[in-house]
């Protein structure tokens, strides 16, 4: 199903092509390894930016091919399937270059952007802090204007690159009094003095993704840092959370489509009575349960695609795009570990690993509860 949909056409079935071969090449066979070690190393995203799947969406000016969103969501696509290694591409690609290309000075956006597309400079975004998640007017982060800089300070946690970035977009209230209209976006890059990296944080799953705590002690940076105007953060963050959302549901799919495949092929195999498990009603039908919805999640969330590309995606959109892939993909992969029986609970078998990774789906972006909220709020 990630490849012949009719929300894409034969350029981007070529593009891939392409993407597969770099994953299959450049990153599956070393996913072990980057688990263990914590991290993706840092050389890879320059392998990635070589390759062309750093930042699609760009414009030629800044780097890019100039390509719409479809070409993120088939980079998203073939990582997750294919278990490509826990770098963040799509906080890179989807969430951050899209917040410097719609809302960055010109200085900005020529300053980071070509290089977010080659690798040189990779991209981390700081929302989430550790009294505050969903929440986002409740973030304590202050950025306070001195002269011509704002000086920074506050904690960031659960930060995705948050080891390898380069640079931060740091949410944070310029006008703590003002609420929503007080929180800003502002470029913090991190060698600069007050900048600290904590540690790189042991999760259940995601090994391989290093997501970190950022620590923010007087950082002084550039007024000229600010992106768009001081106090529409909120605004901004509110108009591009559909998309990363939609990129979460599209990576959930992906990793559903991919646990249900090995798992077909695994109960195939396995015998127990002196028949393959896949000959019991009960398989037959778990198998079927999932198939269907699969199936309607590709049906969907291609529906949500192609609302976005015409720019007809609302909040509310967004959010149902995560709720059901992300809840639909946790039912199918306990089913898949179910049928695996005892080999399921095993982490040398890849299904113990989809149970693990997919269970962040339902949280980061959003949580569903807050995703519930959302959607309810427009009834």
């Amino acid at each position: 199903m990630l490849a012949r949909r009719a929300v894409y056409d034969e350029e981007h079935h070529i593009f891939r092509d392409a993407v597969r071969k770099f994953f299959e090449t450049e990153a599956t066979p070393f996913a072990a390894d980057w688990s263990k070690a914590g991290q993706v190393p840092r050389a890879f995203w320059n392998k990635a930016g070589e390759a062309g799947i750093l930042c699609p969406q760009l414009p030629e000016e800044y780097g890019g091919v100039g390509g719409d969103y479809r070409l993120n969501c088939i980079i998203n696509e073939e990582q997750a399937y294919n278990r490509a290694g826990g770098a963040a591409l799509a906080v890179h690609s989807d969430i951050v270059a899209p917040y410097l290309l719609h809302y960055g000075s010109d200085d900005l956006k020529e300053r980071i952007l070509p290089k977010m597309a080659t690798g040189e400079m990779v991209g981390a975004i700081a929302m989430t802090e550790p009294g505050t998640g969903s929440d986002l007017q409740g973030i304590k982060t202050t950025a306070k204007l001195d002269g011509n800089h704002y000086v920074v300070s506050g904690q960031k946690t659960f930060i995705s690159n948050g080891q390898n970035c380069d640079f931060v977009i740091v949410a944070c209230k310029t006008n703590p009094k003002e609420g929503a209209k007080g929180v800003s976006l502002i470029v913090v890059e991190c060698d600069r003095d007050g900048f600290r990296r904590g540690r790189n944080l042991d999760k259940i799953g995601q090994h391989s993704s290093d997501t970190s705590e950022l620590f923010f002690d007087d950082v002084r940076v550039p007024a000229t840092n600010l992106i768009g105007h001081e106090g529409a953060g909120f605004m901004y963050l509110m108009q591009q959370l559909p998309q990363e959302r939609l990129s979460i549901g599209v990576i959930a799919m992906a990793g559903a489509q991919r646990a249900f495949d090995i798992t077909l092929a695994y109960v195939k195999e396995r015998e127990a009575f002196g028949r393959p498990i896949a000959s019991f009603q009960n398989t037959r039908f778990k198998l079927a349960e999932m198939k269907t919805e699969i199936e309607v999640g590709w049906a969907f969330i291609d529906q949500c695609l192609a609302r976005h590309i015409k720019g007809e995606l609302d909040p509310a959109g967004g959010a149902m795009s995560k709720l059901w892939t992300t809840e639909m993909q946790g039912r199918v992969v306990d089913t898949c570990v179910q049928l695996h029986g005892g080999y399921g609970f095993m982490a040398e078998y890849e299904i113990a690993h989809h149970f693990t990774d997919s269970r962040v789906q339902r949280i980061y972006g959003g949580t569903s509860e807050i995703m519930k909220e959302l959607i309810g709020r427009t009834l």
